[in-house]
């Protein structure tokens, strides 16, 4: 069985290897890509700030196999969060945990004062894309904020009412 909780601090190591291992399966492993933030070895610590939170997905035996988070937008408006570093190893995927997590991590950014969810992603995510549109995240023409994730395609953003 399959859960999530708040990330610790040794989450970090895991979090990291599967960021590192799941983006380049969708050629999102160059500049411009999450893969490269500096946060991601130490995803405990950026997501303790307030206005921040991070969930592992844990599976048998304990074994971190995916996770899931929301900040505030960097260089955006303060009343927008964006949906950060959601990914899954391949034997957790399509168990449903995705848009649970997701529905979850929306629901603590109303709790956190949130008006707005936004994410990047890339073609080629089609799972991923589905999903976002499926849960009421629309399409925008440009990207927001200053993420640097310049190699990211398409943008979606979601209201919290």
């Amino acid at each position: 069985m399959l859960t999530f909780r708040p990330i610790r601090p040794e989450d970090d190591a895991p979090v990291a290897t599967i960021i590192r291992r799941v983006m380049p399966e969708f050629g999102a492993d160059g500049p411009g890509f999450a893969l490269h933030d500096p946060e991601v070895d130490r995803m405990s610590a950026a997501y303790s700030v307030p206005g921040a939170a991070y969930f592992v997905v844990v599976g048998e035996a304990g074994r971190v196999v995916g996770g899931g988070g929301i900040a505030a937008l960097d260089g955006g408006d303060p009343s927008v969060c964006e949906l950060r570093k959601m990914y899954f190893l391949p034997e957790a995927r399509g168990r449903g945990l995705g848009e649970a997590l997701l529905r979850h991590c929306l629901e603590v950014a109303k709790t956190l004062g949130y008006r707005t969810c936004y994410l990047e992603t890339l073609t080629g995510m089609d799972q991923a894309i589905r999903l976002y549109t499926r849960v009421g995240f629309r399409p925008l023409c440009s990207p927001l904020g200053r993420t640097g994730h310049c190699g990211c395609d398409q943008w979606f953003a979601r209201d919290l009412k």
